[in-house]
């Protein structure tokens, strides 16, 4: 399940769509406290998605009917590369509204999802219960997950759309790492960068493949799950390279055991896309392969 991502990607689901009415702009960070600077982003975002949740909950996109009959969330692509989880304790980080961790407990997983928003996680809880399955669900900044979360996992379990909300990295690898155990799986699917530097709208390339640590911000009308949804509102997010996620895993303990990239993504959401086989769309400019997807394992030392 996509954690997060803006209407930039998709044709005007967590992603990025081109979207008319859509204002972008490069935001210029000015000197001063960047605690609030960052509390000021947060405080949007988790607005952001209390407000796209309900509609996301009602939405085609996550088939939440056919997820209550025994689909599962999970794509191809993890469910080829991931380990037997039976027995496994599993945070999944921003989880959402909990569909990818209830789709890890029911391969007889013990799960716990953390998400930013309240709404999110009111939701997962009410979703477990209606299901009756036992994953726990804790609200959360990512960057404060040590106030709210003592426990060690085996694994740490990250999808599609989620680091694109964070400024730091680091940070991000630090706080996640400290609650797996030695000896521990960290597993991460993610969108992969290059895709993340197309403007849909003028077909070129425009954004930046580097964090230089000033978030981009859009206007956003819509959602991915819902374009003709009545909501607008603000969001900010930032550019990461692969060097950026290799290195803040590396330099908070994790050795990095495997890495894949896939020329397609597991979800149809960019303009454009053609579909080559069930759960792989591809985008194509002028019939040039790109990256879309990236993959990461790696255990603690």
């Amino acid at each position: 399940m996509i954690a997060g991502l803006s209407l930039r990607f998709l044709p005007c689901y967590d992603i990025k769509f081109p979207c008319q009415n859509m204002v972008l702009y490069y935001l210029t960070i000015p000197k001063g406290n960047l605690v609030m600077e960052e509390k000021h982003y947060f405080d949007t975002n988790k607005q952001l998605w209390d407000n796209k949740t309900p509609i996301h909950l009602k939405s085609d996109f996550y088939d939440l009917s056919g997820f209550k009959s025994g689909k599962s969330s999970l794509r191809k692509i993890e469910l080829s590369e991931l380990p037997d989880v039976k027995g496994k304790k599993i945070l999944h980080a921003q989880c959402h509204f909990g569909q990818d961790t209830l789709s890890l407990e029911r391969m007889g997983a013990h799960c716990t999802g953390v998400d930013l928003s309240p709404v999110s996680i009111e939701a997962a809880r009410a979703l477990a219960i209606e299901m009756q399955l036992d994953s726990k669900f804790i609200v959360s900044n990512i960057y404060e997950l040590d106030r709210n979360c003592d426990e060690q996992f085996d694994m740490i379990y990250t999808s599609y759309g989620a680091i694109t909300w964070l400024p730091d990295l680091n940070r991000w690898a630090q706080q996640l790492t400290a609650r797996l155990a030695p000896g521990g799986l960290f597993y991460m699917a993610e969108f992969h960068p290059v895709i993340y530097m197309w403007e849909w709208e003028e077909n070129k390339i425009k954004y930046n493949y580097f964090n230089h640590g000033k978030p981009y911000a859009y206007q956003e009308e819509g959602t991915y799950a819902d374009t003709n949804a009545d909501i607008s509102m603000k969001e900010y997010f930032w550019m990461h390279s692969l060097s950026a996620v290799m290195k803040s895993l590396m330099d908070n303990g994790i050795k990095i055991t495997a890495f894949a990239e896939y020329d397609y993504s597991p979800y149809n959401i960019f303009p454009g896309n053609n579909k080559r086989a069930e759960q792989e769309y591809i985008f194509s400019p002028d019939k040039v392969s790109l990256p879309h997807v990236f993959t990461i394992q790696g255990i603690k030392n």
